[in-house]
Formats: structure tokens, C-alpha cells, sequence
């Protein structure tokens, strides 16, 4: 709306505009904080994956080592169990 829109209206209408006003100023906070705890969440979720796929490194490396034991182990067995 204009500035020559508005001396054109009298006071109540002016005290409707501003009603209105803030009304959509507080319908915009709320989607605004709605949207930022969104955000917030999908940080955590993102930085959590991260962590979870840091975790799987570090089991896949373990779970490699152990079947190197295990084969070790079992080559082991073998050759003693090949000179009885």
C-alpha cells in the first residue's frame, strides 16, 4: 500500500491494518521457528550419520583383523594337526 493510500484511511481502518500487520507477523515467527527446529534436526541427523558411518569403519576394520586371527588360528591347527 502507498503512502497516499494510507492518509487516505481513517483511524479505525489504520488500527485494522496494524491488527493484520501483526497477526502476519506472528503467523511468520512461528513458521520461522518451526522451520528452524527443523533445521536443528536434520543437523543432528547429519552430524549422527557421520558418527554411525565412522563407527562402521572402525567395526569393519575390527571384524578384519578378527577374521585374520581366526584364519591364522585355523592355519595353525592345520599344520600342526598335519605333522601328528
Amino acid at each position: 500500500m502507498k503512502d497516499k493510500d494510507l492518509h487516505k484511511l481513517n483511524r479505525a481502518e489504520l488500527l485494522e491494518l496494524l491488527l493484520s500487520q501483526s497477526r502476519e507477523i506472528e503467523r511468520l515467527k512461528s513458521e520461522l521457528e518451526t522451520a528452524n527446529k527443523k533445521l536443528a534436526n536434520r543437523k543432528i541427523r547429519i552430524s549422527e550419520s557421520g558418527s554411525i558411518a565412522e563407527a562402521a569403519l572402525k567395526l569393519t576394520d575390527i571384524f578384519a583383523e578378527a577374521q585374520k586371527a581366526a584364519d591364522l588360528y585355523l592355519d595353525n591347527i592345520k599344520m600342526g594337526g598335519a605333522g601328528k
